[in-house]
């Protein structure tokens, strides 16, 4: 893998950004929900919507996207990367791109929230080392299937720099 790019999203990605989610969703339902939760995107149209109307990052190498993270207001989301390219600091790159697009709307200094699977601890993992903690913990459901999730808040400090 060579050194990869991080660009905005653009409609023909789409594709693409499905396929990821499709490869990488199962790993994040591992030990937090049945496996039957899993439902691609294309099937889910409440996803698919919530998909589609946020703002998108994704990261390139070669050519060849391999991740992506999707921006709310104060909000991070669907950050997924493709399996076969995961720990080698892309959802950190993706992660670092999108608190900096926050930070600039974010005069307010509101606290940005995510939304992790108890038992995703590398998802965990990432968000703690840039300043989220876990403010709640609080039982759900994924597709029917029950499930404990994290909500994580960042204090994160908008004159501070988050390394990559």
């Amino acid at each position: 893998m060579g050194q990869f790019s991080v660009r905005e999203y653009c409609e023909e990605d789409e594709d693409d950004l499905i396929a990821i989610h499709d490869l990488a969703r199962p790993v994040e339902l591992q030990g937090s929900c049945d496996p039957r939760a899993f439902v691609p995107l294309r099937d889910d149209a409440k996803d698919l919507n919530e998909f589609r109307a946020c703002r998108k990052l994704v990261a390139i190498d070669n050519g060849k996207i391999r991740g992506f993270v999707g921006i709310g207001d104060f909000e991070i989301g669907w950050l997924y990367v493709r399996p076969d390219s995961s720990r080698l600091g892309i959802g950190r790159r993706l992660l670092s791109r999108a608190m900096a697009l926050i930070q600039e709307d974010n005069s307010s200094g509101t606290a940005v929230s995510v939304f992790v699977l108890e038992a995703n601890k590398p998802a965990i993992t990432l968000y703690e080392s840039i300043g989220f903690r876990i403010t709640e913990t609080f039982k759900s459901k994924n597709n029917g299937y029950p499930c404990n999730v994290h909500k994580m808040l960042s204090d994160y400090n908008l004159n501070c720099e988050i390394t990559e």
